[in-house]
Order: C-alpha cells, then structure tokens, then sequence
C-alpha cells in the first residue's frame, strides 16, 4: 500500500497505529489485517465511506456472536 493512502485511512479512523516517539507508525497485527480487508472491500469496489460501514457491522457481528457464545455456554 502507499503511504499517503496509509495516511488517508488513518485520517479517515479506519486505521489507528502507535506512534514511536518520533512519530513513526507502528502497525499492530490487526492494523494490518484491517488494510488487508479494506484492500479487499477496495478491489470490490467499495469507497472509503462504504468500507468504514462494513468494517463497523464486521466488529458489531463479530462482538453479537461473542456474545452468543457466552450465552450459550451458560
């Protein structure tokens, strides 16, 4: 990826790296997961206010089935 779509994604909240000190982006391992995925919904040809959509009822489902589980285990 680019930097300057890097930056982009981080404007736009879909990324939030660490900062060093200096202010160099540390991506985590879900960070880069997430630009995989919005690399993804990109090549499907979504846009940016689309991929933010998406990602938000990805975590919501994903928050819903935890709960399922949990609920289930009771």
């Amino acid at each position: 990826m680019e930097i300057q779509n890097l930056r982009v994604y981080e404007r736009r909240g879909l990324v939030s790296p660490a900062r060093t000190d200096g202010g160099t982006r540390l991506y985590s391992e879900a960070d880069v997961d997430r630009l995989v995925r919005i690399g993804e919904l990109l090549a499907e040809g979504l846009n940016l206010a689309g991929i933010a959509k998406v990602l938000e009822l990805e975590r919501t489902v994903e928050r819903l089935r935890a709960d399922n589980r949990r609920l289930r285990a009771r």
